[in-house]
Parts: C-alpha cells; structure tokens; sequence
C-alpha cells in the first residue's frame, strides 16, 4: 500500500465514524450511547491526521519539483565540463544506489492493509445488521441479567403498569410478596421465535458496553399468535400462571391480552421501561 492509500484510508476511516457516530445512530447498533463521543473523538482525530498528511506530501512534492528543476538547470550549466566530471561517473552511480537507486519503498505498507477499507468503507455505504432475535434465540441463562434482590419496592397503582423485561422477570421469580399478581402489565421488545414446541418470546438485548457483551432478556409470551422475527411490538397482559409465583420455579412468561407493532426505538440496546401507550 503505498503512500497516497494510506491517507485516503485515514480520511475515510474518519469520515466512516463520523457518519455513523455524529451524523446518524448507527453506532448505536454496536456500542452503549456512553462511548458515542468516544467515536466522534476518534473519527475527528483521524479525518484531521489524514488531511494533515495529505496537505504535508504535497508540499514534499513541491518542494521536490522544485529541487529537480534546478538540479536540471545545474546539469545544463556544466555539462560542457565533462572533462572535469568524467572520472566520477562510478562515483555518482554509486551514490545512485546508496540514495535509492535499488527502486526498494521501505515506506509501503503490507499488502494485507488494503483489507483496511472494507470495515472503513461499510460503515460509509453498507451499515452491517443490528443484533436481534439470531442473537437473541442462541443466548444462554440470564441469571448477568436479571440479578438477585432481596427487596422489591411497592408498584405504583398505574395500570396498565410499565415494567421492563428484567424487572418483570426478577419480581416473578424472587418478589415473596408477589406485587404483580393479578395486575395487567405493558411492556415492550421485539419477536424471538420459540425454538422448541413453538410460541415466541418477547426480547431485549442488552449491551454492558459494545455488541461483543451483548445480553439477552426474554418473556414468553402465551395466547397470541407470534409476529415476525425481530418485530417491534407492546404487550399488554397478566402473568402467566406457572410454577410458584415469587420462586425460582415461576415462568417469565405473559397471557397477552393485547399486542400491538411499533417503532424501533433509536436506542434499542437498553432495557428500557415502554415509552408507547398501547
């Protein structure tokens, strides 16, 4: 990789975390909200290294243009003279050889950094897919999760009442005084098809910092029919009956009463509580 790729590969990795961090929430797809300036940061630093470099070897050029034309000038002056240069022809052949006569760019990068543009030039033109119910279907225990409490403040009277997905789940599993008994609650996550004896779940994925810590959330959901993968949806329904509510042998699981599509939220990698009326 010679020279001139190396700054257009800086100015376009820059560019390429710009556009995803400053101009749009693409980053969003990959990273917590939280390291958001961290990218703008990076990406200015970079796009500003590229232009400088670029802007310092077209003054080298110049400088060199003009120090050929006059070692050209110098040649004319005193080619007449051969007589009194002649006897140092080997002698400038071999400072020819020793100041870059070889033809050998010691300043070429391996050949393997052209690979380098294919992550700069995705985030410009081809954004790679956010993480979703893939991900979300071949996830393990939530236990990182959903932590253990020893105590569970009293729930607003709200009804329907908004909860997150791993709050619902710890207080089915861990709340002995067993607060959502009988109460009809909404929340909101996207689609994950049940792998084994049907049904679907209602999911979130959550991020520690980037996609790399992602983890997962999950309520299955009974009496309605399961919604594309990956669809955005608000339920609105009663815990289902099963196991011991407030033990660990009770389901995180809803009768779903009503469900409804929505947006994606812009900050999907968060398990938030349910902005969207249902």
């Amino acid at each position: 990789m010679k020279r001139p790729a190396q700054v257009l590969l800086l100015v376009l990795s820059g560019l390429g975390l710009l556009h995803a961090s400053l101009f749009s929430d693409l980053c969003l797809r990959y990273v917590k909200e939280g390291v958001r300036p961290l990218l703008i940061a990076s990406g200015a630093l970079l796009l500003v290294l590229g232009l400088a470099a670029a802007a310092l070897d077209g003054r080298r050029a110049d400088g060199r243009h003009g120090h050929d034309q006059g070692h050209e000038g110098h040649h004319h002056e005193h080619e007449g003279h051969g007589h009194e240069y002649g006897g140092n022809e080997h002698e400038r052949e071999g400072h020819e050889h020793e100041y870059g006569g070889h033809g050998h760019d010691h300043s070429a990068a391996p050949r393997i950094a052209w690979l380098l543009f294919l992550p700069a030039l995705s985030l410009l033109f081809f954004a790679p897919p956010a993480l979703g119910a893939y991900t979300a279907a071949r996830a393990g225990d939530q236990s990182a999760v959903v932590k253990q409490q020893k105590r569970f403040d009293p729930l607003p009277a709200t009804s329907p009442l908004p909860m997150t997905l791993t709050d619902f789940t710890a207080r089915v599993q861990q709340d002995r005084e067993r607060g959502i008994k009988g109460r009809d609650i909404l929340m909101t996550g996207f689609v994950t098809p049940g792998r084994q004896g049907g049904g679907w779940y209602l999911t979130r994925i959550i991020f520690t910092c980037c996609a790399a810590d992602s983890q997962s959330v999950k309520v299955r959901m009974y009496g309605t029919a399961a919604l594309p993968a990956n669809t955005w949806v608000s339920v609105t329904g009663t815990w289902h009956p099963r196991g011991a509510l407030g033990t660990r042998s009770a389901e995180a699981a809803l009768d779903v009463r009503r469900a409804t599509r929505i947006s994606q939220p812009v900050n999907a990698y968060t398990d938030d509580l349910p902005l969207t009326p249902s």
